[in-house]
């Protein structure tokens, strides 16, 4: 029995359901409480006298979506803020010069754009890196954790402070500007380390204000195609000698793809043995590197398929939407996850696990445990008419309904019927 807050408030009858664990959607109802929550999960549930009942007729149903690498604070901004040379650094000097005259009031309108953009493709949660320094102030972290509580019956918003390059002068500043960041509402710490003067000694300050903190590290590491200079095994050793296994991410990780296999493999096995994530983050990769070579542009993602088969978590996530480092994007996780699909030549197998690179698997990374389709589980659901998860990365459905917490956050329910 459950009481008034746990008892089911409506059943979605009749869906084809990929359950948590399995492989295959499996034909079934879900009961949805008033309090948000999975109440049930069987084939022709009992509905009670004043339970609605909405007859989804086959539909399939997925968990919702986890989008762990994004620049809210950049959004849309591409017809602002030029990028000279569409290189990363032409990005990066680009927009700091861009930010000196940024208001909140600009970044929440812009960010709350993409938010909405993102729901309405399946997104239920999101974790974003912001600029913090003396380009950007505190104002972007401002207008975001304004903006994470206005979302906050809606969507989970995360965010990681970023010390962008050039802006710290010193250590000492820089960790200043974390221990700020943390304070106004910064949920994590992240950095740039192959942009610093001292790359090492900026990976410590940023372990060291992690620990301090008792927060995760999420990094930009070595977005570039230099195999001879990386950081990756500094980020091993310093994630096992600080005890912080299952609590550091390590975004893009370009270097890794430019690396020969025999230099490769240690790196992927040190990240599966101390338990560093990795995002893979195909469209500003795609954009921005290898725009100096003039045969065979090389492709610029991270080894996703190597890392996945070692039994690293990967998540595939959007980075920049419309801004000087992508001009492009639409917020749509399944779109990026077939982008993946091609540029990272996984196995037409492999559907699946792209699928869980922008669901089970971000969610983990960052903390969310109550995700899945599972009695107990919050109901944050995307449902499609594409005939499985193979089908729903094929093709992109075009209709799409999203559930947060129970309620409706996008598209639109057929009409419920009250038992």
């Amino acid at each position: 029995m459950y009481d008034d807050a746990d008892s089911t408030s409506f059943i979605l009858r009749g869906a084809r359901v990929l359950l948590e664990g399995t492989a295959q959607p499996e034909r079934c109802d879900i009961g949805i409480g008033r309090n948000g929550l999975i109440t049930s999960i069987g084939v022709s549930l009992p509905s009670e006298p004043g339970v609605e009942v909405v007859e989804l007729a086959g539909h399939l149903i997925v968990p919702g979506l986890f989008d762990m690498h994004q620049h809210l604070d950049k959004t849309r901004t591409r017809e602002l803020v030029t990028n000279p040379d569409n290189t990363l650094a032409g990005a990066v000097q680009a927009y700091n010069d861009y930010a000196r005259a940024l208001s909140p009031q600009e970044i929440m309108q812009r960010a709350e754009t993409t938010i909405l953009a993102c729901m309405n493709r399946g997104t239920v949660a999101i974790r974003t890196h912001v600029n913090v320094g003396p380009d950007h102030g505190l104002r972007g972290l401002e207008a975001l954790v304004a903006l994470r509580e206005r979302f906050s019956d809606r969507l989970t918003l995360q965010i990681v402070v970023l010390v962008p390059a050039g802006s710290a002068v010193g250590q000492i500043s820089a960790r200043e500007w974390i221990d700020r960041a943390l304070a106004v509402g910064a949920d994590a710490v992240g950095g740039a380390p192959a942009h610093a003067d001292d790359p090492d000694a900026f990976l410590a300050l940023l372990f060291d204000a992690a620990e301090h903190h008792g927060v995760a590290i999420d990094l930009h590491l070595d977005e570039h195609l230099d195999s001879a200079h990386h950081r990756f095994h500094q980020v091993i050793a310093l994630t096992e000698a600080r005890g912080m296994q299952g609590r550091v991410v390590a975004g893009h990780c370009s270097a890794l793809g430019a690396m020969a296999e025999s230099d490769a493999q240690p790196v992927i096995e040190g990240f599966a043995r101390a338990e560093i994530g990795v995002v893979a983050l195909p469209a500003a990769n795609l954009y921005l590197l290898g725009r100096d070579k003039s045969a065979l542009t090389p492709r610029g993602l991270t080894r996703a398929k190597s890392l996945s088969r070692a039994g690293v978590a990967v998540a595939i996530a959007s980075d920049n939407i419309q801004d000087p480092f992508v001009p492009i994007g639409t917020g749509d996780l399944i779109e990026l996850a077939r982008w993946t699909m091609l540029v990272g030549q996984f196995d037409a197998s492999d559907f699946l696990s792209l699928f869980r690179m922008i669901s089970e698997t971000p969610a983990r990374l960052i903390g969310l445990t109550n995700h899945g389709i599972r009695a107990g589980a919050r109901a944050d659901l995307l449902i499609t008419d594409a005939a499985d998860v193979a089908d729903l990365i094929a093709s992109g459905p075009l209709e799409r309904t999203v559930l947060i917490g129970g309620k409706l956050a996008a598209g639109a329910l057929p009409k419920a019927v009250k038992r």
